[in-house]
């Protein structure tokens, strides 16, 4: 098993707080607690309700799934998001996140991926990606 450097590989999860918590082959668990700097304002019948932004679930999922893909890689392969779909199912406003995330197929040149996005127990979202395995270029 390859252990990702996630500090190498992905400097933007401390921009948001992600905590990569347990890596094993072909899986990845990850953790973000809401911010609200990471939260959009929305105003209904005069109160005010901080909603995390979806973008932040999608980027924990692609993440999370990168690095569960990494686990599986030769020293010389990278991941590369070829496309990702996010299904939603609640609104998340306050608590942690954590993510599963772990591969379906792999073989040849592709890998299929899916994350499991939970907040405080509660599923709020699932999605699934594929990743293209590429050689890393050699300087």
């Amino acid at each position: 098993m390859r252990t990702p450097q996630i500090d190498k590989l992905a400097p933007f999860t401390k921009l948001l707080g992600l905590n990569v918590s347990r890596v094993e082959e072909g899986y990845c668990q990850g953790v973000l607690e809401t911010d609200d700097k990471l939260k959009n304002i929305h105003e209904t019948q005069g109160k005010v309700v901080r909603i995390l932004h979806g973008g932040i679930i999608s980027t924990l999922a692609d993440t999370c799934m990168a690095f569960a893909l990494v686990s599986s890689l030769d020293e010389d392969e990278l991941p590369r998001t070829l496309e990702i779909k996010v299904s939603y199912f609640a609104a998340v406003t306050s608590g942690a996140l954590v993510c599963e995330s772990k591969i379906v197929h792999k073989g040849g040149s592709f890998a299929a991926l899916e994350s499991e996005i939970t907040n405080d127990g509660r599923l709020v979202a699932k999605a699934t990606a594929t990743f293209g395995i590429v050689k890393a270029k050699r300087d």
